[in-house]
């Protein structure tokens, strides 16, 4: 008796990209939670106290960690601005590649950063923006960060690209599109921060449009 053959199946494996990514353990899950929480206290007492004026220990007995905890986390109070920026630029990025495909890479960015400053507190941006512009140290930071950024953006923008020249104006884009987002900040904190931050973006990307005419 002849063994019958196995039953045929339309069925594809799934590629690597379809198949979802792990959820990270409940070591992990922690570990993102109390570096999340050591960074909302140090913002705080930034805000409240002052960059220079607040102590890593303060922001550990904030957070109820140890010390020793802190820097297995940042590796001083400046990361922890540093790792508040990256956390904005990253969820920049990610409305970035959101955007419909038919909007040019001038709309998509504009729209991108939109949507991001809705989700952000004027008041805290507000003060953020000024702890920064009284700290040299974390001017330095500041210069950085514009770099990443560009650098994200572009990368962002790129994934909309079908050409080599689509490729060159995602950067020319992500550059202009920084470039409006510091002087832009730079002008809303100048003004008082009286305007809501969508309202200045906005602004601020018609200007840059009656510039390119």
């Amino acid at each position: 008796m002849k063994a019958s053959k196995p039953a045929r199946t339309n069925a594809k494996p799934l590629s690597p990209e379809a198949k979802s990514p792990p959820a990270p353990g409940l070591r992990a899950r922690k570990q993102q939670a109390t570096r999340e929480r050591l960074a909302r206290a140090a913002m705080t007492l930034f805000l409240e106290r002052g960059f220079e004026a607040t102590t890593i220990d303060e922001i550990a007995a904030a957070a109820e960690v140890s010390r020793r905890s802190f820097f297995h986390y940042f590796a001083s109070k400046e990361d922890v601005v540093a790792a508040w920026q990256e956390r904005a630029a990253a969820a920049l990025v990610a409305e970035v590649v959101a955007r419909p495909a038919g909007e040019s890479m001038l709309t998509a960015a504009e729209n991108a950063i939109t949507a991001t400053v809705k989700r952000i507190d004027p008041a805290e941006a507000a003060a953020m923006s000024r702890l920064k512009r009284d700290n040299p140290a974390l001017q330095a930071r500041d210069q950085l960060k514009y770099e990443k950024l560009e650098r994200a953006l572009a990368d962002g923008l790129a994934q909309r690209a079908r050409t080599k020249s689509d490729r060159l104006n995602a950067r020319l884009v992500a550059m202009i599109a920084t470039g409006a987002m510091r002087v832009g900040g730079e002008s809303w904190i100048g003004e008082g921060a009286r305007e809501k931050p969508e309202a200045f973006v906005k602004r601020t990307f018609d200007a840059i449009r009656a510039i390119l005419k």
